[in-house]
């Protein structure tokens, strides 16, 4: 099995920034209501910005920041708002970036796309088809919410995050790679999003599944890897709302440094969440060679899916 390399990040955010202030006003909603039950300050909304300009923008500053920028054979895109059905949002990338002959694919997994994108760019670059990878996570759901629906209205944000990746060639150390993906489509109706139609939320029972899920899957991943939580260094969860964090922390006994947050300043941002918490990490020096970390998403499908990296 091959290791693999976080070469580089990037990311997009809409020029239009929009704070609490602004949605209290609309919503009629009393002040600081939103932050208390969110921790969310912030989040942006692309009115100017096409979903296919987020994706090559970050993609483009991937570029920008990687020191090895050939070869790159994959192209794959997590979205879940996407209007862009064909050509994908990965074919409009490559075809920017002039990147001809490579494979491009756009996975539809929720929440937790970035996770299944990820993982599947791995297995390609195990295979020996792929050298390097770009892998995308972008959403833009401020045009999927309903306005007057508080439980996403105050949430939602739009974003793209992109990290390019590929095999790392140090032959004499063999870094971990662990992943516990599953989907459970029982109850997929508390999350949904048919084109056309606005994002339905049950606020209670995502919830419950998020808090529970989870935390299972997690304790799954470390079982399958020998490992406990004590040699991990960062949990990344998709940044769905605090207080859904702050109980998978409590749930797994551990201590709120240790699970990595930004959805105050940058809001929900579905599939982007992940790999711009990456970009944020990564920009404040954060991730060491060698730190064990824990990528873990959550949500629409029902999807819930968790990588344990070494970087």
């Amino acid at each position: 099995m091959n290791n693999i390399k976080i070469l580089a990040s990037g990311i997009y955010l809409p020029k239009k920034q929009v704070n609490n202030d602004e949605l209290e006003k609309v919503l009629n909603l009393e002040k600081g209501y939103i932050e208390k039950r969110t921790g969310i300050k912030n989040r942006y909304y692309a009115i100017e910005e096409k979903i296919e300009d987020m994706a090559l923008e970050s993609a483009k500053e991937v570029l920008r920041n990687a020191e090895e920028k050939e070869n790159i054979d994959l192209i794959i895109t997590a979205t879940t708002s996407t209007d862009i059905l064909m050509p994908g949002i990965s074919n409009y990338v490559q075809k920017n970036l002039k990147l001809n002959s490579c494979i491009c694919l756009d996975v539809l997994s929720g929440c937790s796309g970035y996770i299944n994108a990820f993982d599947i760019a791995k297995l390609y670059i195990d295979s020996g088809n792929v050298k390097k990878a770009l892998v995308i996570g972008v959403d833009k759901l401020s045009q999927v919410i309903d306005k007057k629906d508080i439980g996403t209205s105050v949430v939602l944000s739009d974003g793209s995050g992109a990290t390019l990746i590929q095999k790392d060639n140090d032959v004499n150390y063999q870094k971990r790679y662990i992943t516990n993906i599953k989907a459970d489509g029982e109850n997929n109706e508390i999350l949904t999003y048919k084109y056309g139609e606005k994002i339905f939320m049950n606020g209670k029972e995502v919830y419950k599944y998020a808090v529970t899920k989870t935390v299972e899957n997690i304790k799954e991943l470390l079982e399958k890897s020998k490992l406990t939580l004590e040699d991990i260094k960062y949990i990344i969860p998709h940044q769905s709302n605090l207080k859904i964090i702050k109980a998978i922390s409590s749930r797994l006994h551990i201590n709120m440094e240790k699970m990595y947050t930004n959805i105050g300043i940058r809001g929900n941002t579905f599939c982007a969440s992940i790999p711009i918490a990456i970009y944020d990490m990564q920009q404040n020096n954060m991730l060491k060679s060698g730190d064990k970390i824990i990528l873990l998403g959550y949500g629409g499908g029902l999807n819930t899916g968790s990588i344990l990296m070494e970087i």
